[in-house]
């Protein structure tokens, strides 16, 4: 009788199991709310990968090239919400090339404060994020404070926190005060105190190391071909940041390092952007150090809004407002494009004058939607728990994709 349930039992694990089609998403936290990932399961192991993306329906593009040049600056913001000062500058940069004017100095400087600042938000955001959809909660509250004392910089630019608004095609909003040299380094000690305790917390962690070492990894060869850029394409091995291969601003005359890693795994994309939080805190130091003095804005009444406070005494400020609101700046005929360094990637800006105070075209090329592109082949052949961190290390922002 034993013998007999015996060979019943190997007859039963004998037989033919299809493969389990599972969704993930678009409702469940750990994809963020917007996209959803149809995944073809073998047991434990991802066979197929496909995702989906364009829940959001943000309208990004149509939205631009129905107002006015400068009204398109609170869209830019909901592209990438967690660092929206990079957005303005990248669209400022642009309309600027259009018009083919720049900025004072000081305004540079700033613009780069405002970058960096923005830039260490974003990668305590994805990492934090990462951290806690792996089970460390009490890591994710440290990658939370760090990110307020960042957002105290911006806070400081401009009033706000998350949607700022603060760039101008021309200047800034408003310039900074005596006291904010002060107040950047008391907040960019405190970044370091409690991102230091975040990266020895999960370093020494077996279990957050198991998932992430050699998981989500990539040819760098791979990642080229599927338009990869940012601190995905550097984990890999190649040393592409536009800060450095395109200089923008004043990016050449500041010293700072470009972290690459070798495998391209998970564990080495959390190590990039562990590295570029320091560089970028680095970069406003020197630009601190550096600070000229002088306006913020460009003098120029055919593309910046005159100061609210010289439109209520001046009769010319006031008509240049009235042109600039009504008819918008005019730009000449023509195409340009402009890309910076974003906190995934590259974000560039395609614009088409044809001489209206409207643009006839706006694209963006967000590196989110290039990123996500690179996923499944990451994720096929692995485990499906692997699939939560390389998502989180891939950052996908919802705005980027669905433009």
């Amino acid at each position: 009788m034993a013998e007999q349930q015996t060979e019943e039992n190997v007859h039963e694990l004998d037989i033919d199991v299809e493969p389990l089609d599972m969704k993930l998403g678009p409702s469940h936290p750990a994809t963020h709310g917007t996209v959803r990932m149809n995944l073809r399961l073998d047991g434990e192991t991802v066979l197929n990968a496909e995702v989906e993306v364009g829940y959001l329906h943000r309208g990004f593009e149509k939205e631009c090239e129905s107002g006015l040049y400068y009204q398109a600056f609170p869209y830019t913001d909901r592209l990438n919400y967690v660092s929206p000062m990079i957005n303005n500058v990248g669209y400022a940069l642009a309309c600027e090339k259009l018009f083919d004017v720049e900025v004072p100095e000081r305004c540079q400087y700033l613009r780069v404060v405002a970058s960096e600042a923005s830039r260490i938000a974003d990668h305590l955001t994805c990492m934090g994020a990462c951290a806690l959809e792996l089970g460390a909660f009490t890591a994710f509250l440290y990658a939370v404070e760090a990110r307020e004392s960042a957002w105290d910089i911006l806070d400081a630019m401009c009033g706000a926190r998350v949607t700022c608004n603060y760039v101008r095609i021309g200047g800034l909003s408003s310039d900074v005060g005596p006291e904010f040299a002060a107040l950047v380094d008391e907040k960019l000690a405190d970044v370091a105190r409690l991102h230091k305790d975040f990266e020895d917390l999960l370093l020494a962690n077996p279990i957050f190391r198991d998932r992430m070492e050699g998981t989500g990894v990539l040819p760098k060869e791979d990642l080229i071909a599927f338009g990869v850029t940012g601190p995905l394409l550097r984990a890999a091995g190649v040393p592409l940041d536009l800060r450095r291969v395109s200089p923008y601003l004043v990016y050449d005359r500041l010293d700072f390092d470009v972290p690459v890693g070798e495998s391209g795994d998970n564990m080495d994309r959390f190590l990039v952007r562990c590295e570029e939080i320091r560089q970028s805190a680095r970069l406003v130091k020197q630009c601190l150090a550096d600070l000229p003095e002088g306006p913020v804005d460009l003098d120029d009444p055919r593309v910046r809004l005159p100061a609210k406070g010289e439109v209520f005494g001046r009769m010319e400020q006031l008509i240049s407002q009235f042109k600039l609101v009504t008819e918008g700046p005019r730009p000449p005929v023509g195409e340009v494009y402009q890309a910076v360094e974003g906190g995934n990637g590259e974000l560039g800006f395609y614009l088409v004058s044809d001489g209206t105070g409207k643009p006839y075209k706006c694209r963006a090329r967000s590196p989110s939607f290039s990123n996500t592109q690179a996923m499944s082949p990451m994720v096929e052949g692995g485990m499906l728990a692997d699939v939560i961190p390389t998502f989180d290390m891939i950052n996908m922002i919802g705005g980027e994709c669905d433009r």
